[in-house]
């Protein structure tokens, strides 16, 4: 508990242009910013594709926060990593014909248990959920690097500080803090978490832009109530 309170204050105050601001302080000459929730439950990439247009070029975005994946490696919408690969730079590319600048973020890891309540643990054979997942946010990781696009490790975040599992502060939903055997969405702490990460990195980057699309699934619209990262990102951008 002491290393995820250290290190969550770790985030919150980050070093800016050689200077120390607390989040949530605009820094110098920043403008206003408008953040857009693009997400919807249960999505593919094969989906981020048939709405692209839609739902995230037509706001004329200057920076796309993309994170999918999820969805693909499920038994359910389950897109093969060959598959996934190719469609992910589909959409990376239309992204960047339309000048919208793109940062890609890696997959939140799960809570296993609950997760093979809803999915048959057959279908994760022979190499098992995590060996999957890590082969997955590896191709995000290579997609990124091709393209020269920022990349913000969120896995890694939620695995150092999320405390994934069975008690109460866990970063992931379960039924000690929300009564629910999710296992895999984000709380509103978790939410919060990744807001401020990715607001620092977006500030220690200067990507920072006027107009900011998040385009994903669950994990980007999140709950009602403004208990999504792109809520929290806005409140944050805008104080």
């Amino acid at each position: 508990m002491q290393r995820r309170t250290f290190l969550q204050q770790a985030l919150v105050a980050a070093p800016l242009a050689g200077q120390l601001y607390s989040v949530g302080l605009p820094f110098p000459g920043q403008e206003s910013v408008t953040v857009i929730n693009a997400g919807i439950g249960g999505n593919n990439t094969v989906d981020l594709l048939a709405r692209m247009q839609k739902d995230c070029l037509a706001h004329q975005p200057e920076l796309t926060i993309l994170m999918v994946g999820t969805n693909d490696m499920n038994s359910k919408k389950h897109v093969p990593l060959p598959e996934y690969e190719k469609n992910l730079r589909q959409i990376v590319s239309n992204l960047l014909a339309a000048r919208s600048q793109v940062m890609l973020m890696t997959i939140l890891p799960v809570y296993e248990p609950y997760l093979m309540t809803r999915h048959d643990p057959a279908f994760y054979q022979p190499q098992g959920h995590a060996a999957r997942k890590a082969r997955l946010n590896d191709t995000i990781r290579k997609v990124a690097d091709d393209h020269k696009l920022p990349l913000l490790d969120m896995h890694h975040i939620f695995e150092k500080i999320g405390n994934v599992g069975l008690d109460v502060s866990s970063l992931i939903k379960n039924e000690a803090n929300s009564q629910k055997t999710d296992g895999i969405h984000p709380t509103a702490e978790g939410y919060r978490t990744m807001a401020v990460a990715i607001y620092t990195f977006l500030s220690q980057n200067g990507l920072l832009k006027k107009r900011i699309v998040c385009f994903g699934d669950s994990i980007t619209i999140g709950d009602g109530n403004g208990k999504n990262y792109p809520a929290y990102l806005q409140q944050l951008t805008n104080v």
